[in-house]
C-alpha cells in the first residue's frame, strides 16, 4: 500500500550561496535529494519514483546484456562538466577502465551515452539544459525516455558541438540503435513487470 509522506515545515540551509561550484555542493546535506548544478543554479529532484527505478533497471539490464566487455552501464552517477556545472545521469555507458579509476565522479569524456528518464517536474530540464549540457561537453549520444508518452525514446546523437534532432522511438516500435553499441528494444517493454 502505498503512503503519502506529511509535508514538513522544516528548511534545509544549504551551504554556500549562489552561483553554487561543485565544491558547494560537496557540502551539502545527505536528506534524500538529487542535487544538481547547471551554470550554478542548483536543480533539486527528489529520489526517483518506483515506475522511473523499473525503467532504469530494465534499461541498464538489457544494455548490460548487449555490451561489449569493454563498455559497462551504471545508473546514477556524479558528472562533472564544469565548476558549475554538475549532472547526476539516471544512467550512462562508460569505458570499463574508467570505472575502475573514478573515484567520486566522471568526467565527460569517460561517457559514451548518457540517458535521462524524463517526468513532468524534469521535462523542461531534460529536453533543453541537459540536452545542450552533455552535447556541449562532447558525449557522443544522449537518450531522453518519456514515460508519459507510453514511453518514448528520444535518441539524440552529437553532430559537431550539438545535437542533431532526436529520432523518436513511440511504445510499440522497435528502436534499432548502433550508439554506443548495437541494441533493439520497444520502449514499452521497460514498463512491463517481471
Amino acid at each position: 500500500m502505498a503512503t503519502i509522506e506529511p509535508i514538513s515545515t522544516a528548511r534545509t540551509v544549504l551551504p554556500g550561496k549562489p552561483p553554487f561550484t561543485v565544491d558547494d555542493l560537496l557540502r551539502f546535506p545527505d536528506d534524500g535529494n538529487r542535487y544538481e548544478l547547471f551554470n550554478g543554479s542548483l536543480l533539486v529532484s527528489p529520489a526517483p519514483t518506483p515506475m522511473h527505478q523499473r525503467v532504469i533497471y530494465r534499461l541498464q539490464r538489457m544494455l548490460d546484456d548487449a555490451a561489449p566487455p569493454e563498455l559497462e552501464p551504471l545508473s546514477t552517477v556524479n558528472l562533472r562538466l564544469s565548476d558549475q556545472d554538475f549532472y547526476i545521469p539516471d544512467l550512462v555507458i562508460v569505458h570499463t577502465d574508467s570505472v575502475d579509476e573514478a573515484e567520486l565522479m566522471f568526467a565527460p569524456e569517460d561517457l559514451l551515452l548518457a540517458v535521462e528518464v524524463g517526468s513532468p517536474s524534469t521535462r523542461t530540464r531534460d529536453e533543453v539544459l541537459k540536452a545542450a549540457g552533455y552535447a556541449a561537453a562532447g558525449i557522443p549520444a544522449y537518450w531522453r525516455l518519456e514515460l508519459d508518452e507510453g514511453p518514448a525514446l528520444y535518441v539524440y546523437e552529437l553532430d559537431d558541438d550539438a545535437y542533431a534532432p532526436p529520432a523518436v522511438y513511440k511504445a510499440g516500435s522497435v528502436a534499432h540503435l548502433k550508439t554506443p553499441f548495437p541494441v533493439s528494444f520497444d520502449p514499452a517493454g521497460l514498463l512491463t513487470r517481471r
